[in-house]
């Protein structure tokens, strides 16, 4: 038809053949369409050349990008094949991906838009709901997937983490890549089996390339890694070793803070009580008043204040930049807890010298999890733009777009 190749480009048809275009009663716009030739009677999945099936459940329309604010469709046959490796299917046409109602142009854009804006701007300005938005994203993650290549190909340096993503203890497994800074793979679930689907996806010979897994004291990552990986080196985060000690001096400070009320020393209950940021904070981030109150502390209570030098000495083991030194400086920490009479901290230095191999190869190799943890920052607001998906996968498929290089361009920009 006259203008035909206008409509085509316009509806993102590449070089499908326009027929027609009608005006429904409504307003909305329809191109009737088919493919060219040499395109037709192709598998939908595979895109192999196939004999035709029959004609299917007749014509069919495809949701396209608005014109303005005017709904635009695609009306097409939907003709099924026999493919000789996937049965009878719908043949493949070339602006929609198989088993979609939109055009590729149309999920492009939801894609893109799912990642940087809310809930309700994506529903509104596209007027579909969030649940299609999960089924969309689903197929384009797994279309890119195809494009890009496998994103575990070539890893050397990966941290594994969880991250709860909904009540009733509700998680999904994140492995991030150290060298790309990207979220490779990520599964419902946070247990060994969990982990073992990983390595068994990653296989025998891309699971020998690994050198450094980081990961926090989470025993369903430790013991799964020996089994399916044992040449690679543990390095056990710091973040998580320095929060064990800050728990270990509040368990103490808890416990001057009942003896006090037990004593009846309500203002000492008090004042010990409003001592906590005192304590937890680092030295040079302490106000003037947390400082008068930390020498108070020194001066008052010498258990307290002891604590206190231990968990601040341990956080130095790890911000001692020569690795001889640091592992010295371990050594010391530990001898001192187990001697310091302080219960909370004698245990400490027991869990710590169980797990001390991966805390020496990660005061040798420098890995932590802080890019774990900064890419779990981001699928926490994730996870609340997802809010209403159903399904961990909608979910594990917008944190691949977000944080997973997998995000689609605006239709009619460069990739």
């Amino acid at each position: 038809m006259r203008g035909g190749r206008v409509f085509a480009r316009l509806f993102g048809l590449g070089r499908a053949v326009v027929e027609g275009v009608t005006v429904e009663d409504d307003g909305s716009v329809v191109v009737a369409a088919r493919p060219r030739g040499r395109e037709g009677s192709r598998c939908g999945l595979c895109g192999r050349r196939c004999p035709g099936y029959d004609q299917g459940e007749g014509r069919r329309r495809w949701r396209a990008l608005d014109l303005g604010t005017t709904k635009a469709f695609v009306e097409a046959e939907a003709p099924r094949v026999q493919c000789a490796r996937h049965g009878v299917v719908v043949a493949r046409l070339p602006w929609a991906r198989h088993g979609s109602w939109f055009t590729r142009e149309f999920e492009q854009q939801v894609a893109w838009l799912a990642t940087a804006c809310s809930k309700t701007a994506v529903c509104e300005l596209m007027r579909i709901s969030w649940l299609t938005v999960g089924r969309i994203i689903e197929r384009v993650v797994v279309d890119e997937r195809a494009k890009r290549g496998d994103p575990l190909r070539g890893l050397q340096r990966i941290g594994i983490d969880e991250l709860s993503y909904r009540k009733g203890q509700r998680y999904i497994t994140a492995v991030v890549d150290h060298d790309s800074g990207r979220l490779v793979w990520a599964a419902d679930g946070r247990d060994k089996q969990t982990v073992a689907r990983f390595f068994v996806e990653l296989g025998g010979e891309r699971c020998a390339q690994l050198e450094l897994v980081s990961s926090d004291m989470g025993e369903w990552i430790l013991k799964a890694l020996p089994e399916h990986c044992p040449q690679a080196t543990l390095c056990l985060d710091a973040f998580h070793i320095v929060k064990l000690a800050s728990d270990a001096l509040d368990e103490v400070r808890r416990e001057v803070w009942n003896e006090a009320r037990r004593t009846g020393d309500t203002a000492g209950a008090r004042w010990l009580k409003g001592a906590r940021w005192a304590l937890w904070k680092r030295p040079e981030r302490l106000s003037e008043r947390q400082r008068a109150k930390l020498a108070s502390i020194a001066a008052v209570n010498r258990r307290l204040y002891r604590a206190y030098l231990l968990k601040e000495q341990l956080r130095v083991v790890f911000h001692e930049p020569d690795t001889a030194a640091a592992i010295a400086l371990l050594d010391a920490w530990l001898a001192w807890a187990r001697r310091c009479r302080i219960t909370s901290f004698v245990q400490l230095a027991k869990t710590i010298k169980q797990h001390y191999a991966g805390i020496v190869a990660t005061l040798t190799h420098r890995l932590t999890n802080a890019r774990s943890e900064a890419i779990n920052t981001t699928l926490r607001l994730i996870c609340r733009r997802a809010y209403g998906f159903h399904s961990a996968d909608a979910l594990i498929a917008l944190a691949m777009l977000t944080v997973g290089g997998l995000c689609p361009p605006l239709p009619g920009r460069a990739g």
